[in-house]
This record gives structure tokens, sequence and C-alpha cells, in this order.
């Protein structure tokens, strides 16, 4: 059989067979809101929603990386210049944007990414697929999340770090974060009164792992405090803990610190929320800073990047578990693009912010033992609930 009498035998003609919805490609956006949520002390949710012209929406994440109000000015100029566009020109909208992200840096790429996160579930929306089948479709339908308790933990003392650990145990975790150095200044050089506060958050470290037991996972974020000889220090002397992964011991420029780091660490080490694109990790991964990659949707310049980020991990041959303590809309974004990654190994969640978290969404965000279930809906599958919305605008 030809492939003439092939597509006659499918009953239909072959431009009808095989054309594009043409209809698809005008959907342009027509319009965007901005809203601002007020959650702790550390940092407030912004959150994005584009229109278009189908009278399809789409939301995105972009809190974090900058003070609210430039980023929420950089969400208006990106949107105007993108205004009347296709939905689907998003590799045009991260050109466009690139010089104002090298000249702003994170504030910007933050932007960016929550207007690219929009277009993405607009996207699914107009084919009526989950948004992760436009990134090769899934290998996994439920993601491993670890909890984040840094940003919750108000206590900031020993017993107050285990105790927010001893909830996300409760809450089903069986994976726990904390970031125990966060009150060493950037280039402390006072070394008795370093030491005094690398004991301190050593001592965190040691609850926490008292509190969630042996047989569960411990991920320390050391937030780059340490310089290449404090940090191989650091190392050894957290090796009794058993960590799951040591993160970000110095800055990440220059890579080679951290890759001297990784070679003499006998934990696994992990990093590179803050790098922007493509051309930011190709040196850093080439370096061997690290033993498992963490691209920030937010940060790295939004799901594309995120994929292309971790496709050149995947060659390198090391696992991807993207950074993000963020609202649900940005764990749900990258949740559709690490579906599908051959490579993904475990995502990021912002544990006990606020009560209301999970009430944000529509349906209600639900992890099941850790697990993020994704939704068979088209987008990203969820909605703002417009209740929970408006009771925490500031």
């Amino acid at each position: 059989m030809n492939r003439r009498q092939f597509v006659h035998s499918l009953g239909v003609a072959p431009a009808a067979r095989f054309a594009p919805d043409r209809q698809l490609s005008r959907i342009t956006v027509t319009g965007l809101e901005i809203f601002s949520l007020k959650v702790n002390q550390r940092g407030n949710w912004i959150l994005a929603r584009v229109s278009t012209s189908a009278g399809l929406t789409g939301i995105g994440d972009a809190s974090h990386g900058g003070p609210d109000a430039p980023k929420m000015d950089l969400l208006r100029s990106f949107f105007e210049l993108f205004r009347g566009r296709s939905s689907f020109d998003i590799e045009w909208l991260r050109q466009a944007g690139e010089p104002e992200i090298a000249r702003r840096g994170s504030v910007a790429a933050v932007a960016l990414s929550g207007i690219e996160q929009c277009l993405w579930d607009i996207q699914g929306k107009a084919f009526g697929v989950p948004t992760a089948e436009l990134f090769g479709g899934r290998l996994r339908s439920r993601l491993r999340n670890y909890a984040n308790i840094n940003r919750s933990a108000e206590d900031r003392g020993p017993t107050g770090f285990a105790g927010m650990a001893e909830k996300a145990i409760a809450a089903g975790f069986d994976a726990v974060k904390l970031a125990p150095f966060d009150d060493i200044p950037p280039g402390l050089g006072d070394a008795a009164r370093l030491e005094q506060l690398t004991r301190l958050g050593i001592e965190r470290v040691e609850t926490v792992r008292r509190a969630i037991g042996p047989g569960r996972d411990l991920l320390v974020d050391a937030h780059s405090r340490f310089n290449l000889e404090r940090g191989l220090e650091l190392a050894r002397r957290l090796e009794p803990q058993n960590l799951f992964w040591l993160e970000e011991v110095t800055p990440a420029r220059p890579p080679e610190n951290l890759a001297a780091i990784n070679r003499a660490a006998r934990m696994p080490t992990a990093g590179g929320e803050a790098i922007y694109g493509v051309k930011g990790f190709y040196p850093y991964i080439a370096a061997g800073a690290v033993d498992i990659v963490m691209p920030d949707v937010k940060y790295c310049g939004g799901m594309l990047e995120l994929k292309k980020i971790a496709a050149m991990a995947e060659a390198a041959g090391l696992p991807v578990a993207p950074h993000g303590p963020a609202s649900p809309v940005g764990n749900v974004a990258a949740a559709q693009v690490c579906a599908g990654l051959p490579n993904f190994q475990i995502l990021e969640f912002s544990f006990g912010e606020v009560p209301w978290r999970a009430e944000l969404v529509e349906p209600a965000e639900e992890l099941v033992k850790g697990y993020l279930a994704l939704s068979d809906r088209p987008g990203f599958g969820l909605t703002l609930n417009e209740k929970t919305l408006r009771q925490h605008l500031l």
C-alpha cells in the first residue's frame, strides 16, 4: 500500500489529516494581571495571569529573585513587548528579553519566566492536553518532592528547625532540607565568629537528623557562605549526617571551587539555583561543579530553558533536581517539565509558609506522602482560587 492509498484508507483527505489548525497560531496575548500575595518575612509570592484573544488564560509564578516593585514593572514591560503576538512565540520572547536580563540580572529573568509560564499553560489549554505533553510527554505522572523548611522556620534555633522538620514528616514527606548557615554574613573574616556560627549550623543539622531519623533523606543548603578552604572542611564535618546532598557551599563562580569540593566530598553535592540560561550552566556543568544540577524554573529563564538545561545535564550524566521554593503555580510549572525528564531526581516544595497554600489553586494542591500527582486536565491543570487569592492580596 502506497502513502496515497494509506491516507485514503483513513477516510480523510491528506490536507485535512495532516494540516495544522491555523486558528491556534492566531491566538494572541491581550491582557496581563499581576497579583502580589503576602506570605512571610522571607518574601511574598508574585503571580501573573495572561489572557488571550481566544478567551484562554494562563498563570505563572514570578516570586523571589529581587525586589517585588521593579519585578512587577518588568512583568508589565515584557508583556507590552509581547502584546498582540502569538502565544506560541516563546523563543521570540526569550530572545527579546535577553538584553534586559543581561542588564538587570535575576529580577528580569524571573519576570520573563513568569510570562513564559503563562504561555505554556495557554498552549496546553489550546491543544486540550496537559502542558507536559508539549515537552515530549510523560515518563512519570507523580513526582517526589522534598520539604524545604528553611523559609517557614521562624525559630532558627536547633529545636525550632527540628520542630518544623517533624511537621514535614508528619505531613508525609520523607526528605527534608534546611539552610543552617544563613546567619553567617557573606565574606565574614572573623575566624572565631565564623567557627562559632559554623558550629551552630552543624548543631542544627544534627538536631534535624535526630528528629527525622536515620532512614529519611536530609538535605543541607549552605547558601554560598563559605570559601574553598572552609567549604572543604564543612563537607568533612558533615559526613556523619549521611546527607542526601550538600548544596551551594561556595558561590557558583568560579565553578572550580565547587568542583574541588565536589571531588573531595563523600556526599553528593548540588547547586545552580541562581544561574540563568544554558550559557550560564554550560561552564558550571563542564567544570564538574556538582553531582546534581538545580535550575530554578523562575531564575533559569523559564520552562523551555529548564528543559534545555536538563538535556545538557543528561548529556553529562547528571541528574536534575529543580530548585523552587515558591507558590503552587511555580511548582506545577516545573513539574510539567520534570514529568518527561529522563534524569529527573526530586523537586523542591516550600513547606509550611502559609496555611492557605493548597487552597490558592483549584483544584487544591495535593501531595500524598511527598509526591505531587500531575493532572490530566489541559495546561497546568489548575486555576487560581479567586476567593483565596483576594483574601491575601497586598
